[in-house]
């Protein structure tokens, strides 16, 4: 794994719990973790559970020991990492989204394409496909349960920077992180319209604001007195990002991605509606789905919950008894359990690099119409959800 901040932990629980709960079909090692920085490298291997750290993953990625390289690093590295670890002829897991621009994203499926021929796979880290609730959401839908898709409402609102004292970090620095809630957290939201209406974004029409322009430099201090002039840094980009979208289908979707949704911590919520009925879920509720059937006798229509903890439910078997709930690192074992199963029987795990240049085509199809006020913006690229 290279990278060890917090998605690495969240991977590392991935890879370690996986072989415990699932029967995986090869054996996992945490071999080796990678990282700049040798002395916090090496105690993130020691609390997460890998073998041994390293700080240079050029040396890492030419051993022969590797099989796998999980890269969790911010995405100006995602590019030069995953296209060296492929050509290496290592499997990569790459988190989301999947590079700062879509000239890398085009480069990155390039080297997948050509990994593809010799048996190696790629795979982009959207991990809330992997929570159950999620997951089913999506088969009700190809099993009809709402009818033809006819609207999207997607949302992912956090609250984290609304204190204009929040340190300046490689997130809200363009250069490091490409795109600020439009990627970081838009990338999700995104990605799920697809994942569960299995249909592309076609055109976006959309418009970013960076609320707060400046902040302090990371030691500066935690108030204004104190700071120095010079203590402050620019922010590069967005804060917030509106924009709607029209499905292959014909659907119309609004998106919503913003750090700045004073309350809200962690709100993903995603609704579908239909000629037969509607689905929505929540992030913050997890474990369940509302469901509306409109074919329903009138006296007995409304939204109705669906609590997703039966054996029958996606991934919920290998768990544990019907209604105790699964939380957010469980999403990172299914997608451990799912990169593992795909390379053992030969097939290609979703979702492919290709799915994840889609995702970018739309992030920059945003910045476009941003930039230009362009009404709509074709993505001009289609994936297999």
């Amino acid at each position: 794994m290279i990278g060890y901040g917090f998605m690495g932990a969240a991977h590392s629980v991935g890879w370690r719990q996986a072989p415990a709960v699932f029967s995986l079909p090869r054996p996992v090692e945490l071999t080796v973790v990678v990282g700049r920085n040798p002395d916090a490298v090496a105690e993130a291997a020691e609390h997460w559970g890998w073998a041994e750290s390293a700080t240079d993953w050029r040396a890492v990625i030419a051993r022969d020991d590797i099989d796998i390289v999980d890269i969790v690093t911010p995405g100006d590295s995602h590019a030069e990492i995953a296209i060296a670890a492929l050509d290496a002829g290592k499997h990569v897991l790459c988190e989301k989204p999947l590079a700062n621009t879509v000239a890398e994203a085009e480069e990155m499926l390039a080297a997948a394409t050509r990994a593809e021929k010799r048996g190696v796979v790629a795979m982009v880290g959207f991990t809330y496909r992997r929570v159950p609730a999620v997951t089913l959401l999506r088969d009700l839908i190809a099993q009809g349960a709402v009818g033809t898709v006819q609207q999207v409402r997607a949302a992912y609102r956090q609250d984290w920077l609304v204190d204009p004292l929040q340190p300046l970090a490689w997130r809200l620095q363009k250069e490091h992180a490409g795109s600020g809630a439009l990627g970081d957290i838009g990338a999700h939201i995104v990605d799920m319209t697809r994942f569960v209406t299995g249909q592309d974004v076609e055109a976006v029409s959309g418009t970013v604001e960076t609320i707060v322009r400046r902040r302090p430099l990371l030691g500066s201090g935690t108030g204004l007195s104190g700071v120095a002039a010079d203590g402050f840094g620019e922010v590069t980009v967005d804060d917030a990002a509106l924009f709607t979208g029209r499905l292959s289908g014909g659907a119309l979707v609004s998106f919503e991605a913003t750090r700045f949704a004073t309350g809200r911590k962690n709100a993903l919520t995603l609704e579908v509606s239909g000629s037969e009925g509607a689905l929505a879920f929540d992030l913050e509720d997890l474990n369940s789905l509302q469901f509306y059937d409109r074919t329903a006798p009138a006296d007995r229509q409304g939204f109705t919950k669906i609590l997703v903890t039966e054996a029958q439910h996606p991934y919920v078997a290998a768990w544990w008894p019907p209604g105790h709930t699964l939380g957010y690192e469980h999403a990172f074992v299914h997608q451990a359990f799912d990169l593992v199963s795909a390379i053992a029987d030969g097939s290609q795990p979703h979702p492919t690099f290709a799915e994840g240049l889609a995702v970018q085509r739309v992030l920059g199809a945003v910045e476009e119409s941003a930039a230009t006020g362009s009404a709509w913006v074709r993505t001009g690229f289609r994936a297999h959800v």
